[in-house]
């Protein structure tokens, strides 16, 4: 990545740095753990805006689908299937979760098919690829520059049903959701990616659709996929407002007086002020990186935002592991905790390092090859490209 676009991998870093941090915290030294927010969920929310920030400006980039999700596929999908893996064959020590789903891991969609990932922090990484189908058809479909009023869709839509649906989301629950979802997603990708002009177009609003649909009745807290997807579409909205895309940040203005305003008017809901908290903390700090974005930043946040998915995904299998030798660790004098808990931070980082040097980094490698061989012959799977996207 660029200098230009450091500032990314910094808030990257941080997000990781922030979730491993929460997660090392209920085991240790849990008494400092802050109270007023969550730290975890303000990390998860980092990276949903840098998301938001640059998946659909990626897209535009390379302006040929193929290519976007070519190079998606090989980002998430090796390491993800080596911790699923690993944890399979941990199974003996570290029990599974009852109610993980085989489709619903194909497809990552495990958060919104009534399902749970093998691994805890996976959850997010349904929200993300809701948001590739989202983004893919908008796209297919030659709307995906209205960032902003998606944005505020989302957010209103989030209000809507944080009042008229229950919290917790059951309607996807069963062993068929995940089936059907696998096999729509298969054909819709399979039309925008193969098909002629017209089965391109029936792909995309087929995909995104079910997007819409799997936030709105998958997700286990029926609000908070549709406020996920408004706040990554925020950060779209902000890169569009950066490049002269769009007239304003009134769309940003918009989603940050629905996030305050509904849990005052429905405080169980989205659990008061501590949300509130969460998100404004995130929101500032992705502000402060983009008011930061053209200056030199330290290298540590570049490094810890290279290895952030590996040590998203890697760290709890290897924090339960510790956990296995050590006993309840809430039970050793604070010292010992701290000296513990640096320790793992340090190993879970040296081994997040390895998997990304040796699994993720040859994975993006093959993957740019794989992109550069289809360049020339892409033909009908390409929209025009936009003269006035960034290269990013």
């Amino acid at each position: 990545m660029t200098r230009r676009l450091a500032w990314l991998d910094a808030l990257r870093g941080v997000g990781a740095t922030a979730v491993l941090v929460e997660h090392l915290n209920y085991h240790f030294l849990d008494g400092l753990r802050p109270r007023w927010m969550n730290l975890g969920i303000y990390g998860v929310l980092v990276f949903f805006l840098v998301s938001g920030y640059i998946i659909p400006a990626s897209l535009e980039r390379r302006g040929e689908v193929k290519a976007f999700w070519i190079s998606r596929l090989f980002r998430l999908y090796p390491l993800y299937l080596l911790v699923i893996v690993i944890t399979l064959a941990l199974a003996p020590l570290l029990p599974l979760r009852g109610d993980a789903d085989f489709f619903a891991h194909l497809t990552m969609l495990m958060e919104v098919t009534g399902s749970a990932g093998l691994v805890e922090p996976m959850w997010t990484l349904s929200y993300e690829m809701v948001f590739y189908l989202l983004v893919t058809g908008l796209f297919v479909a030659g709307v995906h520059r209205r960032s902003g009023l998606f944005a505020l869709a989302f957010a209103a839509l989030a209000s809507l049903v944080a009042f008229t649906m229950p919290r917790e989301s059951h309607l996807l629950d069963g062993p068929w959701a995940p089936l059907v979802v696998l096999a729509v997603v298969a054909a819709g990708l399979g039309c925008v990616l193969y098909g002629s002009r017209s089965l391109r177009t029936a792909g995309g609003v087929a995909l995104a659709v079910l997007a819409v649909a799997l936030i709105w009745i998958g997700s286990r807290e029926t609000w908070q996929g549709a406020m996920i997807l408004s706040v990554m579409f925020t950060g779209t909205a902000i890169y569009r407002w950066q490049h002269g895309q769009s007239s304003g940040l009134w769309p940003v203005a918009g989603v940050a007086t629905l996030i305050v305003v509904v849990p005052f008017l429905k405080p169980v809901t989205f659990n008061g002020l501590t949300n509130l908290a969460t998100m404004g903390l995130a929101a500032a700090t992705f502000a402060l990186f983009f008011a930061l974005r053209e200056r030199a930043l330290p290298r540590v946040l570049a490094w810890l935002g290279l290895v952030s998915y590996s040590v998203y995904l890697v760290h709890v299998p290897l924090l339960k592991l510790a956990l296995l030798v050590l006993g309840d660790t809430r039970l050793l004098p604070w010292p010992v905790q701290l000296a513990l808990a640096l320790t793992l931070f340090a190993l879970i980082l040296g081994a997040s390092w390895l998997t990304y040097r040796f699994v993720e980094l040859p994975a993006q490698r093959y993957g740019r090859r794989l992109v550069s061989r289809s360049a020339g012959g892409v033909g009908e799977l390409s929209r025009p490209r936009d003269t006035r996207t960034v290269s990013s």
